[in-house]
Formats: C-alpha cells, sequence, structure tokens
C-alpha cells in the first residue's frame, strides 16, 4: 500500500513537474503578437516635451462633483494654449471643439478605403483635496520637473496621455510622415465625472456623419515595472475591456433621541453591521476569462514555484486564487470589488440619528451583472431595518479581441520601443471615456505605452501625482510608431 502511495506521489510529482517546464501560457497569443521590430531611434526635442507637458499641468482643469460648477476659464484657457503650443498640429489638422469643451482633431488619411482609428485621451483631473496640498512633495499644478520625474495632478492621469499624443503627431508633421488611414483624436474634458459631454458628444457627432472604427485607443494600464513579485520583465498590459459600476445606498433606522439613553440597536450600529457585512462577502471571484489570459501572458516569466502553481491549476487552482486575493490588484482583477465611500449620520455629537446611511460602489466584473450586484447586496443586508437603494450603474463592457489588428498595432508599437517585454490582454478595474467611443469601434483598447511601477501608481487620483520622465519621453516615441504603423 505505501509503495503504492509512493508510486502515486511519484507521478503526479512528473506530471507537475511536466507540465511546469512546457508550461508556454498562451503560447499563440505570443507568436501572435510577434517579436520587436528593429527600428531606427526616434530624436525628441527632451526638454521641449517635459516644457509642455509642464505647462499643460499648471491649468488647473478641475472637474469637481457635480453640482459644483467647474473653473471654465482654465478650460477653456488649456484649449487656447494647446492651439498656441503646437501650430503645426493645429494647421494640418481638422480641430473642433465638441460640447464647447472637448476637442477633436481629425488627420484624414490618404486611403479612403482604410477604417479610421480613434486616439483618445482627456485633460480633466480630479480635485486635490484642501487639506492635502502641503502634504504634496511639488505644488499640486506646478508641473515641477524634479529628481526624474514630472509633478502634478494630470501627469499620469491624464494630460501624460494628451501631450504625448500630441507630440507625436507634431513629430509626424515635422518629418513630413503621414498616416495612409484617418486618425481621429477625442481630447475629453469630463471624463472624470462620466464623459456624457465630452466623449459622449464625439460619438454622437461621429455618428452623425456615419463613422464606424475600426478600433479605438485611450487611456488604461502601462507598462509595468515589478508589478508582479518574481517577474523581471517589463509588462505592457493592454486592456481589452473594462469593469462596469453600481453605486448603492444602504440607509439603516432605529430610535432617535439623546445619546445620553441610546437604544440596544441604534440606526449607526445597524449599519456598521451591514457593511461589515459585505466586506467580509465579497461577490465571488476566480482566476478565469480574461484575467486568466493576463496570468498566462505573465506565468511563464515567473519563478518555478509560482509557475508550477499556474501551469497546475486544474489541481492547484484554489491555492493560486487564495494568494491572489492578497495582491489589491490581482483581487479586483478576478472579482466585483465592494467599496464603501461615504457615511452620514447625525448632525450634532449628542443627537441619535433615526437614520444612518453609507454609499457603496462596486465595480462590476464581466462575469457579473448590476442586477447580480444588487441581488447579492439585497440578500446580505436589507431586512425592516435596513434598506438598500441603487443610484446609478452601468455595466461592464464588452471584450475586444487580443488577437485584432488595434491590438497587435499596440503591442508592436510598445515592443519596438521598449523591446523584449511581455505583452498581455488585462481587464481595467476602473472606467474610461472608452465605455463612449466602444459604440462606434469594432475593438476598444485601453493603454498608456509608458513605464510606470506599483510606488507612482498611488499618486493616481492622490498626493504626488508624477510620471517619471524617462517613461513619457518613451511613451511619445511609442506613440510615433504607433502612427507610423496606421
Amino acid at each position: 500500500m505505501i509503495r503504492l502511495l509512493l508510486l502515486a506521489l511519484l507521478v503526479l510529482a512528473t506530471v507537475l513537474v511536466t507540465r511546469t517546464l512546457l508550461y508556454g501560457g498562451d503560447a499563440e497569443f505570443a507568436a501572435d503578437v510577434g517579436a520587436p521590430e528593429q527600428a531606427a531611434p526616434i530624436q525628441l526635442d527632451e526638454d521641449l516635451v517635459l516644457g509642455r507637458l509642464s505647462r499643460a499641468i499648471t491649468f488647473p482643469t478641475v472637474s469637481p462633483q457635480p453640482p459644483q460648477p467647474r473653473d471654465e476659464q482654465a478650460f477653456s484657457g488649456f484649449l487656447d494654449w494647446l492651439e498656441s503650443a503646437y501650430p503645426r498640429v493645429f494647421g494640418a489638422l481638422e480641430a473642433e471643439r465638441i460640447g464647447g469643451l472637448t476637442l477633436l482633431l481629425t488627420w484624414r488619411g490618404s486611403d479612403r478605403d482604410a477604417r479610421p482609428v480613434l486616439l483618445a485621451g482627456h485633460y480633466d483631473v480630479v480635485p486635490v483635496t484642501t487639506d492635502s496640498g502641503s502634504e504634496w512633495t511639488h505644488p499640486p499644478f506646478a508641473g515641477t520637473v524634479a529628481d526624474g520625474y514630472l509633478w502634478g495632478r494630470g501627469a499620469l492621469d491624464n494630460k501624460n496621455g494628451v501631450i504625448g499624443l500630441l507630440e507625436a503627431v507634431d513629430w509626424m508633421l515635422a518629418h513630413d510622415e503621414r498616416p495612409a488611414r484617418t486618425v481621429y483624436f477625442s481630447f475629453g474634458h469630463d471624463e472624470e465625472i462620466g464623459g456624457e459631454d465630452g466623449a459622449g458628444a464625439v460619438v454622437e457627432a461621429l455618428e452623425r456623419r456615419g463613422a464606424r472604427l475600426a478600433w479605438s485607443l485611450d487611456e488604461g494600464s502601462f507598462v509595468f515595472e515589478r508589478m508582479f513579485p518574481g517577474v523581471e520583465e517589463r509588462i505592457a498590459v493592454i486592456n481589452t475591456a473594462e469593469k462596469g459600476s453600481v453605486t448603492v445606498r444602504i440607509t439603516a433606522s432605529a430610535a432617535g433621541g439623546h445619546s445620553s439613553m441610546p437604544p440596544r440597536r441604534t440606526a449607526v450600529g445597524r449599519l456598521a453591521e451591514a457593511l461589515v457585512a459585505l466586506e467580509r462577502n465579497p461577490m465571488p471571484g476566480g482566476l478565469d476569462g480574461l484575467p486568466a489570459q493576463t496570468f498566462d501572458a505573465v506565468g511563464p516569466h515567473m519563478p518555478f514555484l509560482p509557475r508550477l502553481m499556474f501551469a497546475n491549476r486544474w489541481l492547484l487552482g484554489p491555492l493560486v486564487e487564495a494568494q491572489l486575493e492578497d495582491l489589491t490588484f490581482a483581487n479586483a482583477m478576478m472579482r466585483t470589488t465592494t467599496a464603501p465611500t461615504m457615511l452620514s449620520g447625525s448632525p450634532k455629537v449628542n443627537v441619535l440619528p433615526t437614520e444612518a446611511s453609507a454609499i457603496v460602489n462596486f465595480r462590476v466584473h464581466p462575469r457579473d451583472t448590476v442586477e447580480s450586484v444588487l441581488q447579492h447586496v439585497r440578500t446580505l443586508v436589507e431586512n425592516e431595518h435596513v434598506r438598500v437603494e441603487a443610484v446609478g450603474g452601468r455595466e461592464a463592457s464588452g471584450v475586444s479581441n487580443a488577437h485584432g489588428e488595434g491590438f497587435r498595432a499596440v503591442a508592436r508599437a510598445v515592443r519596438g520601443e521598449f523591446g523584449e517585454l511581455i505583452v498581455a490582454p488585462g481587464l481595467l478595474v476602473a472606467a474610461t471615456d472608452t465605455r463612449h467611443y466602444a459604440r462606434i469601434a469594432d475593438d476598444a483598447y485601453r493603454f498608456n505605452p509608458m513605464v510606470v511601477t506599483e510606488d507612482e501608481l498611488d499618486g493616481f487620483h492622490g498626493i504626488d501625482e508624477r510620471i517619471p520622465v524617462a517613461g513619457m519621453l518613451q511613451g511619445v516615441r511609442a506613440y510615433v510608431r504607433l502612427l507610423r504603423s496606421l
């Protein structure tokens, strides 16, 4: 019996090791992307590029939460400055201000039979909270270049993309190079609050003109360094889908009164119990679909032990998923996430509220729906003292083709600039204007061709937003290579 057990263990170990050694992830996908092209280096006026991004950041184009008004002068001033900063671009391309503040540029191609593409970004930014300004290493709207970074609100989200694309077009025009197919450039003014009046209006305008895009590219993931433990290679995650979102208001009720005589169950206590229940019982997750494609692209480059685990998910899948759930970014890729964000209760320290409420934001995985999330919440917390109300929601996007023309064009441009790196399709856990552009595009992708690390990602919507100078310049060159391929 012991011999049989040992033999079975030996056979199992042989199978596990053999599968690990043969593990190639998605070999067909890797072959489809192809090897880097050996193209000549692209010479930029680096000081000019950085100077223009620095100046762009000085415009406080903040999209406040409605109904608070925006600073219209900052937005129109930014657009006026773009025209003066890029006379070659605005002289050669057709420029329109859609909805007054979103910029649509049209670069007419010579091949009328080729389907057009759209490259996009947004120039509005999130607010800097008044109590955090002093915590910034450099003022958030100064556009400071120091210590190998360009600092400021919008450096990563997403004036880097807007300026990067304009710099690439300017470089092409200066070198008398033009794409054969028509290219649209859309730079939105309200992405941070939904994009309805910006990207949404651009799509409506293009629809009226009968435009149908082969594909679109907007902001998204980056070329990541040191994001996956043990993986030394850079990883370009080109997002082929993005999560949806549903926001829920949870309201708990109880007897009010004076805080000196509280009842056994308060509204705040009931609300707290509901929130704890939601956090302890997340929506079911799993490493399948698009996240599985991402990790299959990265898996062959992992150290032996994690590679063994990923190569043998048929046996070790639950263990793999348990480990990934401890990584914030991986957990967000695998499931619909739960995030309580806003609370309200009593207006006074000694008054018991009759109602206490919380806003909870769920980012909806493509396997789930808005309705399934609402049903999950109601099943967990709704009762005679706790009510659940949806206050806004949209479904996850469709999944674009990771073997399509647009994906290959972006991947080859990135490899042409960065050399050998891992290219993987991915799921964007945030939201972009692409949800609008995808209405008129066969495929929609979300990616910034710039290198960032996990430390720099902390600046997104936070303190000390910044972009590496070298990464920004590489991004401009990658955009040039992408335009050349068109």
